[in-house]
């Protein structure tokens, strides 16, 4: 998972790649640390062209939550083309993403 601190950072992965999930955390949120390990594997066993980031929003990264409207944690959104596509908050599971990923990715092959 690749970690993200600014919006030029982030913009122009976004531009750049084709499906991107974004989880937005912190190192002190205990359920962004639970899901983060379980979202790389969702990606590289089931979805390897997802481009997985995180993004710090308690550290060095707070600007750009913020900017970016994140006010509570954790938020995975799921972006394609440049687009966002969905986004979870708070409360959500795995599967949650997975159903979500499904549809999308598939038009990618």
């Amino acid at each position: 998972m690749k970690n993200v601190c600014s919006e030029e950072a982030l913009s122009d992965l976004l531009e750049s790649s084709p499906a991107v999930l974004l989880l937005f955390g912190g190192a002190h949120c205990g359920v962004c640390q639970a899901i983060k390990p379980q979202l790389e594997k969702l990606a590289s066993e089931e979805y390897p062209r997802l481009v997985t980031v995180y993004i710090d929003c308690q550290k060095a990264a707070a600007p750009l939550c913020a900017a970016r409207g994140i006010f509570s944690l954790p938020v995975v959104q799921l972006w394609f083309g440049g687009q966002r596509f969905t986004e979870f908050a708070r409360v959500f599971s795995i599967n949650n993403v997975r159903a979500a990923l499904e549809r999308p990715y598939r038009l990618l092959e």
